[in-house]
């Protein structure tokens, strides 16, 4: 992979961490933010963060990282020499149109442009950009440079080479890339995700569980297991003849319990209890310092994770 000048467009949370995630792995990172609060604080937040990770062994050299990182007025400065670009921008479509019609014209038409969209295909705001089977979904989990996986969803005119090598390029970088073959919204991770949580919501509404509970119910049970195999896995180990014993005995009582669930939006009123029992759990002034221990133990759980790799299944 030839990639050694990436530009990062949005250096909020994410574009932050995707900054992190290219100069650590030895890559020249320019970046820019329309924001001047954001551009100015960027450095002192990198210097800090790259500090962090060279204690928990997840950077060699703190210092050596960081003179990789450069930091732009201009979204054209910015883009200069870029062979890759990751779009951070707001999660909005009309807010990632402007960003990608704004980096389509500044672009050199050989890169290629990744968005860190969560949920929006590229298809709905990447129309009408010239070098439209450049750019594709390219889709961490927050923050990216302490969760590994990343979704790459083509657009329908996404150029397949450039997904290919996009996927190559997040290899090289430490990071681990899934693909979908089409788009769908939400991807992979959000629709899992969103599985859970309407279930979640769905037993809180009706008072069968607290907060506090169902949340135990991830963190001390399937969170254990799902931090080193997937849900195919684990059915295909708890059941003795394996994945098609376990749908057997189980895929009725799934089915059962999944049919007809949760077919309204989530009820304001139920977000507000819940929401006053979380409150109640963790006062809202303190949730800046609650993430900041959330990152610490995911810098723990990726260090251990670097020193003792999970074993792979015999076909990964």
């Amino acid at each position: 992979m030839s990639t050694r000048v990436v530009a990062i467009v949005g250096a909020g949370l994410v574009g932050s961490g995707w900054a992190i995630v290219f100069a650590r792995a030895g890559l020249t990172v320019r970046v820019y933010d329309p924001q001047p609060k954001i551009r100015d604080g960027f450095h002192a937040w990198a210097e800090t963060s790259l500090k962090e990770l060279e204690v928990a062994s997840l950077v060699v050299n703190a210092a050596d990282t960081l003179a990789r990182l450069k930091v732009f007025d201009t979204l054209e400065e910015a883009l200069e020499g870029a062979t890759y670009i990751q779009e951070s921008v707001f999660e909005r479509v009309d807010v990632k149109t402007e960003a990608c019609l704004a980096i389509d014209k500044a672009m050199d038409p050989s890169a290629m442009v990744g968005s860190s969209s969560s949920g929006i295909p590229a298809s709905a705001f990447t129309q009408a950009c010239v070098n439209r089977a450049r750019f594709m979904i390219n889709h961490p989990v927050n923050p990216p440079h302490l969760v590994p996986v990343v979704e790459l969803v083509p657009a329908p005119w996404t150029d397949p080479d450039c997904v290919a090598t996009v996927r190559e390029l997040m290899k090289e970088v430490g990071q681990v890339p899934v693909s979908l073959t089409r788009e769908v919204d939400g991807f992979v991770l959000n629709r899992l995700q969103g599985a859970l949580l309407n279930e979640a919501w769905a037993l809180y509404e009706e008072g069968y569980a607290s907060i506090k509970d169902i949340d135990a119910t991830v963190r001390e049970g399937l969170g254990l297991r799902w931090s080193f195999m997937g849900p195919f896995e684990t059915i295909d180990l708890n059941a003795p003849g394996g994945i098609a014993d376990y749908a057997e005995r189980l895929g009725p009582l799934y089915f059962g319990m999944g049919n007809g669930r949760m077919d309204h939006p989530w009820p304001h009123d139920v977000i507000a209890r819940a929401e006053a029992e979380r409150r109640l759990e963790l006062p809202a002034g303190s949730l800046a310092d609650r993430r900041a221990w959330r990152d610490g133990q995911l810098m723990k759980l990726a260090a251990f994770r670097q020193t003792h790799k999970p074993k792979r299944s015999p076909s990964s």
